[in-house]
């Protein structure tokens, strides 16, 4: 990017401090050794000093809500249950809004974000157990419980506790692109990408290829030849199941169904291809199975928003 973004992350007293590590951990670095933080990250109080944190002991922040001033991040982690955000926080919300930062609202950050307005009328993301109270409390926005994270552009709100990975990570990809986010994934050791649209409570997320798991051979065998032409059927009958069984325990392990799981494989792969190498569209299609550069460019564009060739000049790896 021409220029390192900032980032202003909210404490208050009683913070989980996970959750405050999360956005200045993957954005700002912090405590990794081994990849540098890719934005300039200000931790910030509406009274600065020494704070309680919810794990028992205390924190000490020195920059005040003018922090957010400055920001083109503005990130509120997860809220205290319960309670009202200020009306200088708000006022202090809104204001970034409208000059034109991002907000963010991670698990019950999302609170403040529909208190402060500036979702009035779209969706937004909780976690599923307060999605009910959220939505009780400000009907002005249409909570969604059943996906890790919702991205309007200038909102972005996410579900719970490791959600908010995936949302900052997300984040990092938009920004960054996909090779830098994979990178930090990697020093996380969280798996790279988790699609926003993936369902928040499911039994196990995570690939496995052990004999007893086939859903999690489909995916290894898919991804194994993502340029190979097969059917639903050929996919099932590689793990020995039924189409109908195959379908049904691959929505219930990811959320997702088999082909749309599929497409998300695709795109990542082309995304890579495109930031990494210098084949042509043609080839980046064919490589990521879309079979031609007109599959591929429809594709790319209705879940990036941006053609092929756009992202690939936005962040090709060594660009200025």
């Amino acid at each position: 990017m021409s220029r390192r973004l900032r980032v202003a992350v909210l404490a208050f007293p009683g913070i989980s401090p996970f959750h405050l590590s999360v956005p200045t951990l993957v954005f700002g670095g912090a405590g990794l050794d081994s990849v540098d933080g890719l934005y300039d990250v200000t931790v910030c109080a509406e009274r600065p000093g020494s704070m309680p944190t919810g794990a028992g002991y205390a924190i000490h922040v020195d920059a005040g809500l003018e922090a957010m001033a400055a920001a083109d991040l503005v990130v509120i982690p997860s809220w205290r249950s319960g309670e009202e955000p200020s009306s200088d926080l708000l006022d202090t919300v809104r204001a970034a809004h409208a000059r034109g930062a991002r907000i963010v609202g991670l698990c019950l950050g999302t609170f403040v974000i529909a208190a402060s307005g500036v979702a009035d009328g779209r969706e937004v993301s909780t976690h599923w157990a307060a999605a009910a109270r959220l939505a009780a409390g400000e009907p002005a926005v249409d909570v969604r419980d059943d996906v890790l994270w919702t991205d309007l552009g200038d909102v972005i709100t996410s579900a719970g506790a490791a959600a908010a990975l995936d949302c900052c990570l997300h984040i990092v990809r938009t920004d960054h692109g996909a090779i830098a986010a994979t990178a930090l994934a990697r020093a996380l050791v969280l798996a790279p990408h988790r699609t926003g649209s993936q369902a928040q409570y499911i039994p196990a997320p995570v690939v496995a290829a052990s004999a007893d798991d086939p859903i999690g051979r489909a995916m290894l065998w898919a991804r194994a030849d993502l340029a190979g032409a097969f059917d639903i059927d050929d996919w099932a009958a590689s793990v020995h199941l039924s189409r109908r069984t195959f379908t049904r325990r691959f929505r219930e392990r990811t959320g997702t169904s088999p082909q749309q799981w599929l497409l998300d494989q695709r795109v990542d792969a082309a995304r890579t291809l495109l930031e990494g190498s210098d084949a042509p569209v043609e080839r980046v299609a064919e490589l990521a199975g879309f079979g031609s550069a007109v599959s591929l460019r429809l594709h790319f564009r209705q879940r990036l928003g941006v053609s092929p060739a756009a992202h690939r000049a936005a962040f090709r790896v060594g660009a200025a």
